[in-house]
């Protein structure tokens, strides 16, 4: 089956938050949500500016059963950009309903192997006549073979995104 890679749509993604964190005062509105999974750990990067007033939470759990505790905005931020700097990204696409038991299991644990990066990300800069929004579930790669090998085990490819832009109702590229 064939699938859609997204390394070109995190490249862009990776600036706009490179931006928005280092020139917040470039944006009249943000609201970002984004969690990185990777070998056990959980990082969690939220800011959100709204009518003049900016709210932010950077925490982490440094592995399964642990307590988050709060860290830096500069940890939370590198974190996240290492991962957005992999080479290659698989999304999935939100249809989720047809997969039961081990199944869904084994297709929604994507393993300490592979990190996961689930994004929510609003915002309107400055000048901007609207705002863009868009919330998308990767999975990261170091090259285009390991995500061959990632969706030859999993056991339905179907959930990953196929055709883009994705346009679900869970899941979607910017609109």
């Amino acid at each position: 089956m064939p699938v859609e890679f997204y390394a070109d749509y995190v490249r862009q993604l990776r600036t706009l938050f490179a931006e928005l964190d280092q020139h917040p005062e470039r944006f009249q509105t943000y609201d970002v949500h984004i969690e990185l999974a990777a070998s056990g750990k959980l990082v969690v990067y939220e800011t959100k500016r709204r009518k003049g007033q900016t709210d932010s939470l950077y925490y982490g759990r440094s592995g399964p059963g642990e307590n988050p505790r709060q860290i830096a905005q500069a940890t939370a931020f590198a974190a996240i950009d290492h991962f957005m700097a992999l080479s290659q990204f698989l999304a999935f696409n939100g249809r989720l309903e047809n997969l039961k038991g081990e199944d869904a299991a084994q297709s929604l644990t994507i393993g300490s192997q592979y990190p996961s990066c689930a994004v929510s990300f609003a915002y309107r800069k400055k000048g901007q006549p609207k705002a863009k929004a868009m919330f998308m579930i990767f999975v990261g790669f170091n090259d285009d073979h390991d995500a061959e090998q990632y969706i030859a085990k999993i056991a339905d490819p179907s959930i990953l995104a196929d055709r883009r832009p994705l346009r679900g109702d869970k899941v979607y590229e910017w609109r």
